[in-house]
């Protein structure tokens, strides 16, 4: 049978306004006496505060009134004793004094009162405090001149202020103008302190007493400025004012209570309260009426609805059976009895004529292998009055196989026959759903697996090195932010190490050589660690070691040794021994317990030492160290400031013609002009600027400025044929030097760049030459400085054809002394002089090295013994008398 869904009837609500106009009259009568309220409670308001306004004017206007008769009470004395002194013109201290004290007598806030004759105060009253004030001359003072001429040329009382007092405090200054009674003639100005603070005080302003907080300025509507008691927010908060009128000035005073003005009065609240309670005695009974007539209708109207509601029940039920497809169905074990719906006979594949069915029907229609537990449940059911749920498979007649959910109960009709109904559905969906889920779970716990699996993987690789198979960087860090937390029997120590020449191996035989070295040097440094230390590479060719222990002092110095000791022999990459080396830095954590990171500091320190003191060696951290590198790295940054901020200037040394002793050239030598350090010398900062890499940066800027100061000689009329510049081998691969080059007229033969004999010109680096030979091009000479102390070959150096070799001090300070020292100083001047190459000899200091280095054939001669360096200003100076008189100086015996 098809079941059909019937109209329901509609309800019949209780209309809104119907129920509304039972409390009709209620609201009205609540609106009245809510408008009547809010009203009286408004004009409560508005009365409360009037009469705060007029509390605070009376006490405003008390205030105002004894403000300004204490004013004018210190007026009128001050006045009085203008008068005795018109009276009197020739009136001394003594007199004046007198006068005074007898003012001072009377009650008032007068602190002090002079009396400038001609404009200069020659008598003041009391003196002791105040005798600093005699001689003050009013023409002539910036400060209070205005002031007093103002009220001569008034011809009346000026009064300025408040000012800050010197004696500390704050007053106003009262200042007449005084003329003789006898001839009208002007004699002077009598001024009078009058002590602001106790005026205050005096009036009751700013006492504990007063409840008003008070402002006073001198404009009616003032800005910060014009305010000089209280705040400006006086001002603006609705104040009661007044003024003072003081024939000179006015005053304009504003008052608000302190805390402000009170919006409620103290009696609201128990005003409220008998309002609400009249309010109350007039509203509820009309509202208990409402509610009465009100739950009457209400009444009505459910009776009305119950009818409708049991049949709109019945359709709810058949609908929501029509949508979710569910089957119903009784069984009546008495009378083996079954009832099926539409929904159940489709499920159960019934034939269509069939209308009464049997238990036999239900038992051939499930599934062989769920028969029995199905059975089990139903009849425990029955037997036991339990409900009946249970889920098996329908088999139906094309063969089919369904799945069917079954919810029932028993229940016992009036008759007291036993029924069983209940509900089934089909959920072969959902169980082909489950399956299919299940399927895809397992599926994904293979797949979560395989992920895992390859996490793990990925996690070792982002911990180790993939060249060396050592731990990383990452994996360093962890372990440092594990180990925080200290322990006395556990103390840590890190060697941080790099290899000395690892670039070299790139540059020259490339980066595959140089993974072999590093895969080499892992395999000697895994022979030398411990199983409960380990090794991480963290940079291109840094490592680091962790030891450990209850005192791992002795075993972190004997690791690092055996590293350097190790890695000090060559290793063989293709055929090529490659020396490479290594510095080792250690460090070693002490009994206060530095953390990891700052042990990983501490060590990096000391590495840096063990380069800077030769390498291949270790060197252990110290606080010594620590304040050197603190020191550097301060340093560093004031040299990347100086360099930015024109502190970096040329010092210039002359040099002569060893026979004539004229100024042939100038050697411009960088210092650094230190804000609080003074002069600094090169040997002090530029090894830092070439760490820095800003090498090229000084020697740009010494160039520029010895360029500068080139031109500015000639225009001079100073004849310095030759300038010699230092240039490091950082400005030689600069890109931007030929640009400075070109930038700038530069004659040929008139410049020259000095190269450090200690750059290499034996290796392969042919750009190095190709900017060697494009600044010869350019007709600037080369200059090879300190040969005779590097380690390049000669040959080498001559192949760039230099213009001159300067013989470095080194074998010129002994040359008085050493016939052999002689004899090589010789044989380089030898090879100049062979090669057509100029020799420079610098450090000469004394006129036995003039003399010697005359006989030996050298050129040119610099040092002590003619000048040191100097400033630009200085050199113009020296060069112009040395040229003036073109004659040797004194030689001093040894530069001091």
């Amino acid at each position: 049978m098809t079941r059909s869904i019937l109209p329901i009837k509609s309800r019949m609500p209780l209309p809104k306004g119907i129920g509304l106009n039972y409390f009709l009259p209620a609201i009205i009568v609540i609106v009245a006496v809510a408008i009547g309220l809010i009203r009286a409670e408004s004009e409560e308001r508005e009365q409360y505060l009037a009469s705060q306004r007029l509390r605070a004017a009376e006490q405003l206007a008390k205030v105002a009134a004894s403000l300004e008769t204490n004013i004018h009470g210190n007026v009128n004395l001050v006045h009085g004793l203008a008068a005795a002194v018109a009276a009197n013109p020739n009136i001394n201290q003594p007199q004046f004094a007198a006068l005074s004290e007898r003012i001072f007598t009377v009650p008032s806030q007068l602190r002090n009162v002079v009396a400038a004759p001609e404009m200069v105060v020659r008598f003041v009253y009391p003196e002791p405090g105040n005798q600093q004030a005699l001689g003050l001359d009013y023409r002539t003072d910036t400060k209070q001149g205005p002031a007093a001429l103002q009220a001569v040329q008034r011809r009346s009382l000026v009064i300025t202020g408040p000012i800050n007092l010197v004696q500390g405090g704050t007053g106003l200054i009262a200042r007449y103008p005084i003329f003789s009674v006898s001839n009208g003639r002007f004699w002077g100005v009598v001024s009078a302190v009058i002590d602001l603070d106790r005026l205050y005080e005096d009036s009751n302003i700013g006492t504990e007493r007063q409840t008003l907080d008070i402002a006073i300025s001198q404009r009616p509507a003032p800005s910060d400025a014009d305010i000089f008691l209280g705040q400006r927010r006086v001002f603006s908060e609705e104040p009661v004012k007044s003024r003072i009128e003081l024939g000179y000035d006015t005053w304009y005073l504003a008052a608000v209570p302190k805390g402000g003005w009170q919006t409620s009065p103290p009696e609201l609240a128990v005003f409220r309260i008998y309002a609400a309670l009249i309010a109350f005695a007039i509203v509820a009974p009309l509202v208990w009426a409402g509610i009465l007539m009100k739950q009457r209708q209400r009444n009505i109207v459910i009776l009305q609805h119950r009818e409708e509601e049991l049949e709109a029940v019945g359709h709810r039920l058949a609908l929501a059976l029509e949508a979710s497809e569910i089957g119903v169905w009784e069984y009546e074990p008495s009378t083996d009895t079954l009832v099926w719906d539409r929904r159940l006979r489709e499920i159960f594949s019934a034939p269509s004529g069939q209308e009464n069915f049997s238990y036999e029907d239900w038992r051939c229609a499930i599934h062989p292998d769920d028969l029995l537990e199905a059975e089990r449940l139903l009849l425990r059911a029955m037997d036991d009055n339990l409900p009946y749920i249970t889920q098996f498979r329908v088999l139906s007649a094309n063969g089919d196989t369904r799945h069917v959910r079954a919810h029932g109960t028993t229940y016992t009709t009036s008759s007291g026959v036993l029924r069983i109904v209940g509900a089934n559905w089909d959920v072969t969906e959902d169980v082909d759903l489950q399956t299919d889920l299940r399927d895809a779970r397992s599926r994904a716990e293979e797949q979560n697996d395989e992920l895992r699996a390859t996490r793990r993987t990925l996690e070792h690789q982002s911990l180790h090195d993939a060249l060396t198979g050592l731990p990383n960087r990452r994996f360093l860090d962890q372990f440092m932010d594990a180990a925080r937390s200290h322990s006395p029997n556990h103390r840590l120590a890190f060697i941080h190490f790099d290899l000395d020449r690892f670039k070299e191996v790139n540059d020259t035989l490339g980066h595959a050589a140089g993974d072999e070295v590093l895969r080499q040097t892992t395999s000697r440094l895994l022979k030398l660690v411990d199983n409960d230390e380990f090794s991480a590479r963290i940079g291109g060719d840094e490592f680091v070691v962790v030891t450990s222990g209850p005192a791992p002092e002795e075993r972190a110095k004997t690791l690092a040794r055996s590293i350097v000791r190790a890695l000090v022999k060559p290793i063989i990459v293709d055929g090529h021994k490659c020396h490479v080396g290594c510095s080792a830095g250690v460090a070693i954590q002490t009994l206060g317990g530095e953390e990891p990171r700052q042990l990983l500091v501490n060590a990096d320190v000391a590495l840096y030492e063990a380069k800077k003191r030769g390498r291949n060696r270790m060197e252990v951290f110290s606080e010594n160290l620590l304040q050197t590198a603190i020191f550097t790295k301060r340093t560093s940054d004031e040299l990347l400031t100086a360099i930015e901020s024109d502190q970096i200037v040329p010092f210039f040394q002359p040099q002569f013609d060893a026979q004539s002793l004229d100024i042939v050239g100038v050697e411009a030598l960088a210092r650094w002009q230190h804000p609080t350090r003074g002069l600094i010398g090169p040997d002090q900062f530029l090894d830092i600027a070439e760490s820095l890499h800003r090498s090229a940066d000084i020697d740009s800027i010494i160039l520029q400025q010895a360029l500068f100061q080139s031109t500015r000689w000639k225009a001079l009329g100073l004849v310095v044929p030759h300038l010699s510049v230092n240039v490091s081998a950082q400005r030689l691969k600069d890109e931007t030097l030929f640009e400075q080059i070109a930038s700038r007229p530069i004659m040929p033969g008139t410049l020259s760049f000095e190269l450090l004999e200690s750059i290499s010109f034996d290796g392969q680096d042919k750009s190095l030459r190709d900017t060697i030979w494009r600044l010869k091009e350019a007709g600037i000479d080369i200059e090879i400085d300190d040969f005779g102390t590097g380690h390049a070959s000669i040959v080498s150096l001559l192949e760039l054809g230099p213009k001159r070799l300067k013989i470095d001090r080194q074998l010129i300070s002994p040359l008085d002394a050493s016939g052999s020292q002689r004899r090589l100083v010789a044989s380089i001047i030898e090879i100049g002089r062979s090669q057509g190459i100029e020799i420079v000899a610098e450090g000469v200091e004394t006129a036995a090295h003039i003399e010697i280095l005359r006989s030996l054939g050298c050129q040119i001669l610099q040092g002590y013994a003619f000048a040191k360096p100097m400033s630009a200003d200085d050199f113009v100076t020296f060069a112009g008398n040395w040229q003036s008189e073109h004659r040797p100086i004194a030689l001093p015996a040894k530069a001091s």
